[in-house]
């Protein structure tokens, strides 16, 4: 077994195919969102975690750097981690939660600011999600586990 990084293994392409996987994300959050496909904030998602795991499609674990250093919500992390890999749902750890902001919105409907981070992609309550991006992302999830990378990480771009 070889413990290269996704990046390394594929070779000159590296760049071009994390920057591919980023758009991706960007653009199955750009979807998802008005069809009220997302869920935020940590004790959010272990809600609808709770009641619904077969609905969700994806888990985003966002963080800045001073993030980073915070006890409590890197054990919250650990046990999303935990949930998420028992019940086969995608996980990407996402660096520049600016960027995750500007493609969510920062404010909940009251003003209060979200918390962005743990977000949660779901199913669009009518029928299953086909979207050529979001499989890019199930892919690239998938190819990353074969690589022993459980929650491979995605920086998105600033636009």
């Amino acid at each position: 077994m070889c413990n290269m990084t996704f990046e390394e293994s594929c070779g000159d392409n590296a760049t071009e195919r994390m920057d591919s996987v980023a758009r991706a994300l960007e653009d199955v959050l750009s979807a998802a969102l008005p069809q009220g496909c997302i869920t935020v904030g940590v004790y959010e998602a272990a809600k609808s975690l709770n009641v619904d795991p077969d609905n969700v499609v994806l888990c985003l674990l966002a963080t800045d750097e001073e993030d980073v250093e915070d006890v409590a919500l890197q054990i919250h992390f650990t046990l999303i981690q935990a949930f998420c890999c028992e019940n086969d749902i995608n996980i990407l750890r996402v660096n520049n939660m600016r960027r995750l902001a500007e493609i969510l919105g920062e404010m909940k409907p009251g003003g209060e600011p979200m918390d962005l981070h743990c977000v949660l992609v779901t199913n669009p309550q009518s029928s299953t999600w086909k979207d050529p991006a979001l499989s890019k992302l199930n892919r690239f999830c998938r190819d990353s586990r074969c690589l022993d990378q459980w929650v491979p990480v995605i920086s998105l771009p600033e636009r």
